[in-house]
């Protein structure tokens, strides 16, 4: 409502002057051709140039109190607004019986969850102690298998193979015996001092000695060429066959091993995930008491924030949602002026521009200023409400005077732009921009020719000359839009003609349309609302 009040006063301001010139120049004019036009002088002297922003007063630094509790939560317990706390007092407190519930469930899920985690723990040093015992009785036959291979082809077969030839020899010295006993009963048995019974059974006995040599040495041929290598082959395979069985039970044993560790991992990752959500309900439920930080003045945020008219004032009862903007607490007694300038007019303003503060609260008292901060993108609040309207934030910090700032005043903001000891000036609508150049309209004997000037700073009401034009000159008030200026006729009255003549700049130029609250300049002794120029 402000800033469109000081639009209003403005646009009056400007169009009441321009009337008030072009009178002046219509009385004071001359009696000839020239009498349809409007003139004005080039003026030098003084100017200012400054640009007029209404705003509200914020604290320079301050600390904004969120709910920090996931989800929606009513207040049960809010601070009064206004008062004044120190560090650690209680500012709100929010309702989290829900959270509580989960709490409880939470605890018994990690009761679960660690009794889980322990049976894993134990089965993984089962697994650990029976894997070991399988690698060790798997190790133990292997050596055994060797050990057998070893002592069959060491000792068994050496001792065997000495057995089995002692075997043919002694069938050889029996044979031998067995052919000379016969040999002999034969002699006796021819010279009749044996029986034939008993030569019979002589050569029996022959005959059994060379049957016990043939098998003695079978024998001998049978464990050499069968027995022996057939024993090695299957004490050989026993050795492989308990090679491969270490190698599975190793491998198994890891396998179990492994997986009993990965249960345990797994049961412990999940005991830690269930303590985590304990730990997060259980920090949930202390953000639900909201300490003061420092020291300070309670300022409810929808006080603070409230510009459009759409938020109900912080109580105790309703609901607020995480990263709520609950609370403001001024850090400080420093302050600053929070404004907002129109695109139109940020080429005009930097950081570090020396600025004059009112305050509707505190009449009479003028604080100084000092642009700190301008926003790189519009405001979107504003923006989204019309988008037609770029304004950006600016913040102009109070140099003075915090001990009687309030945060929230409203307070118009004179941002100084330039200042000018001795400058030519014109009013703005005697200055046309066409192809690039900036031309005025020249009175001359031959009627109004236009000249190429150069300007400075323009602020709604005068614009800076730099070159092209000397004091004293006068010059169209309202300058046409095309390149020449139609002479009077005759069967038409001058005043029906300067009628006629487009206003292009105009004496009702008022400010850029969306400026919130425009431009001004003072030039001369003229006083900015009780204020010098200079």
């Amino acid at each position: 409502m402000a800033g469109r009040k000081t639009k209003r006063i403005l646009a009056a301001a400007v169009t009441l002057a321009a009337v008030a010139a072009a009178a002046y120049f219509l009385l004071s004019g001359d009696d000839g051709a020239d009498a349809q036009y409007i003139y004005v002088k080039a003026e030098q002297g003084p100017l200012t140039i400054n640009l007029h922003e209404s705003g509200s007063v914020k604290p320079l630094e301050q600390t904004i109190i969120k709910s920090r509790v996931e989800g929606r939560h009513s207040i049960i317990y809010l601070i009064a607004e206004g008062a004044r706390v120190r560090k650690g007092d209680l500012l709100v407190e929010l309702d989290v019986s829900d959270i509580e519930t989960k709490r409880v469930d939470q605890e018994i899920v990690v009761e679960n969850a660690e009794a889980a985690a322990i049976i894993k723990k134990e089965e993984l040093e089962v697994a650990i102690n029976q894997a070991k015992a399988d690698v060790e009785l798997a190790e133990l036959e292997l050596r055994f298998a060797n050990e057998d291979l070893e002592k069959y082809r060491e000792g068994e077969y050496p001792n065997q193979l000495s057995e089995a030839e002692g075997q043919v020899t002694l069938a050889e010295e029996e044979l031998e015996r067995a052919r000379d006993k016969m040999e002999w009963s034969k002699k006796l048995f021819d010279e009749k001092y044996l029986s034939e019974s008993e030569l019979r059974s002589d050569e029996l006995s022959w005959k059994r000695c060379e049957l016990n040599l043939k098998t003695a040495i079978g024998n001998v041929e049978l464990l050499k060429n069968y027995t022996y290598k057939r024993e090695i082959a299957q004490l050989e395979s026993d050795v492989s066959q308990k090679t491969m069985a270490l190698e599975r039970t190793k491998r198994k044993a890891n396998a179990s091993v492994c997986s009993a560790e990965a249960s345990l991992k797994a049961k412990n990752l999940e005991l830690n995930r269930q303590k985590e959500r304990l730990a997060h309900y259980e920090e949930q439920i202390s953000k639900a008491k909201i300490l003061a930080p420092t020291d300070g003045l309670v300022i409810y945020a929808t006080s603070a924030n409230n510009r459009w008219g759409n938020q109900q004032p912080l109580a105790e009862g309703q609901e607020v949602w995480e990263r709520h903007e609950l609370i403001h607490l001024p850090v400080d007694s420093v302050y600053q002026a929070e404004v907002n300038i129109h695109e139109s007019n940020l080429k005009k303003i930097y950081k570090g521009l020396e600025a004059r503060i009112r305050v509707d609260a505190i009449p009479g008292r003028i604080f100084k200023g000092e642009v700190t901060s301008i926003s790189p993108l519009p405001d979107p609040q504003r923006m989204w409400a019309n988008p037609d309207l770029k304004v950006y934030k600016t913040m102009i910090k109070i140099l003075d005077g915090g001990d009687l700032l309030k945060s929230g005043m409203n307070c118009s903001a004179e941002i100084i732009i330039e200042q000018y000891e001795n400058v030519v000036y014109v009013p703005l609508q005697c200055v046309v921009g066409a192809g690039g150049t900036n031309k005025v309209w020249v009175k001359t004997p031959n009627g109004p020719q236009p000249r190429d000037v150069e300007v400075g700073l323009d602020n709604n009401r005068f614009i800076h000359i730099v070159s092209g034009l000397t004091a004293g000159e006068e010059i169209l008030l309202t300058p046409p839009l095309s390149g020449s200026v139609s002479r009077p006729s005759d069967d038409k009255p001058a005043a029906e003609q300067t009628a006629q003549q487009p206003p292009p700049g105009g004496a009702d130029k008022t400010p850029p349309s969306g400026s919130p609250g425009g431009s001004e300049a003072t030039s001369g002794g003229e006083n900015l609302e009780g204020v010098s120029p200079q």
